[in-house]
């Protein structure tokens, strides 16, 4: 294991006995993923010493086909930030440079593929978050359609975006993760069967006949090197058969003020149970239980969190719903409507998956609507609930550059054949 890039929150081996298309097959889970008997502290002080009583469903699914989960990786705290700085347990350093990010939420997961000290990983996207250190680490991430993977056991942020998908070296093995993976839950109501598909036979590197739309919002604003690496994949793509054309979604413009209107929003709610009752750091027994609470809650979360449940609370209050989460949610659905129009006239669309290479560490903590705006090219896939695959597109300068395919819903077969064609 490489230590020295602090990827993993708990190094521990789970065996499996079962013998399936994973068996041989080392897995690293994001520690927001819930694992029997190993504990989960989702990158928060608030969790420190939570040790789960069951397996979340795809835990289980690793398991049932022989896989090896060799450990609980590192991530920004609840999944709040993208660059892996905001854990209680220091920064993840990014293999390919140690001096920068490796992206985030997954930081942790993506470095451990990209470092060699797992084959595959689990991550979570609530809004780029395993697109991102896929980008950042020159890896493969797929943020699968809302409701193909069960989200039950994944400690829960934003439920209406989060969705639980894989990071892996190549297109073919992500796609054999996600096999694996996906497909209905009981214990999740919001799943559905998976296609009678192999999402591994797919990734067949045939783009020809392909129809590739570029929006050009989701390009304006790159970093010069980065959409000189995205035009050469595109290029690339073309020289085997796919076309390529401009489109455009007015709508995106606002995605990434709706997305974090309702991502905090959303992240208020659901972190209310961590009270020091229920879950988390006890806040003592002096006082009433309002002042119990706050302690329990100060000790806990770390500033990224803290800002985030404010900001959140204060759109869902009274007299403030409907001027911020009304409007973001009637923003989600223009961006849908968009998405919808666009795949009317082209079979993907792709855009640079971020917009700059990879940030230096602590040069966005200190301004955090920087970090906010660095997701502009993924939002809107989680706002929309679709499939997207960030793939390595070159370098700029010595450093990785991703380009993200994006699918209409339940369109993973297409995006995994076109980024094979690359990756």
């Amino acid at each position: 294991m490489t230590d020295s890039l602090n990827i993993f929150v708990t190094e521990e081996t789970i065996e499996s006995d079962g013998d399936g298309p994973l068996a041989g097959k080392t897995i690293a889970v994001k520690d927001n993923i819930s694992t029997k008997g190993v504990r989960t502290t989702c990158g928060s002080a608030m969790l420190e010493e939570y040790v789960p009583p069951y397996d979340a469903t795809v835990v289980t699914r690793l398991k049932e086909a022989g896989a090896t989960i060799v450990g609980k990786t590192n991530m920004d705290e609840f999944g709040m930030g993208t660059t892996t700085e905001t854990s209680a347990y220091g920064p993840t350093l990014n293999p390919l440079d140690e001096d920068r990010v490796p992206g985030g939420s997954s930081g942790g997961s993506a470095a451990a593929v990209a470092a060699g000290d797992a084959d595959l990983a689990l991550g979570s996207d609530t809004g780029g978050s395993i697109r991102c250190p896929a980008a950042f680490c020159g890896v493969v991430g797929i943020k699968p359609t809302y409701g193909l993977v069960s989200r039950y056991g994944l400690v829960a942020y934003a439920n209406s975006l989060e969705q639980i998908g894989p990071i892996a070296p190549s297109v073919e093995d992500a796609a054999a993760l996600l096999d694996v993976i996906s497909g209905q839950d009981p214990h999740d109501a919001t799943t559905r069967e998976k296609p009678d598909v192999s999402y591994a036979d797919a990734a067949t590197g045939d783009v020809d006949g392909l129809t590739i739309g570029v929006p050009t919002e989701l390009v304006e604003g790159a970093d010069d090197g980065v959409v000189e690496q995205f035009d050469d994949a595109l290029s690339e793509l073309e020289a085997q058969g796919a076309t390529v054309e401009e489109v455009t979604l007015p709508s995106v413009e606002h995605a990434v003020q709706a997305y974090y209107v309702i991502a905090m929003s959303e992240a208020s709610s659901n972190l209310a149970r961590f009270d020091g009752v229920r879950y988390g750091i006890s806040g003592g027994f002096e006082g009433n239980w309002n002042e119990a609470y706050a302690r329990s809650r100060e000790a806990g979360f770390g500033d990224e969190v803290k800002r985030r449940i404010l900001l959140g609370t204060y759109a869902l209050s009274a007299g403030y719903h409907d001027r911020y989460y009304k409007k973001a949610q009637d923003a989600r659905e223009w961006i849908k409507q968009d998405f919808n129009e666009a795949f009317e006239d082209v079979d993907v669309l792709a855009s640079p998956t971020m917009p700059t290479p990879p940030f230096k560490l602590g040069e966005s903590l200190s301004d955090p609507l920087q970090m906010y705006l660095a997701d502009a090219n993924t939002v809107p896939v989680n706002l929309a609930n679709l499939p997207a695959i960030s793939v390595p597109a070159g370098e700029t300068d010595g450093l990785p550059v991703g380009l993200q395919l994006i699918g209409p819903a339940f369109g993973e077969e297409v995006i995994i054949r076109a980024g094979s064609a690359l990756a």
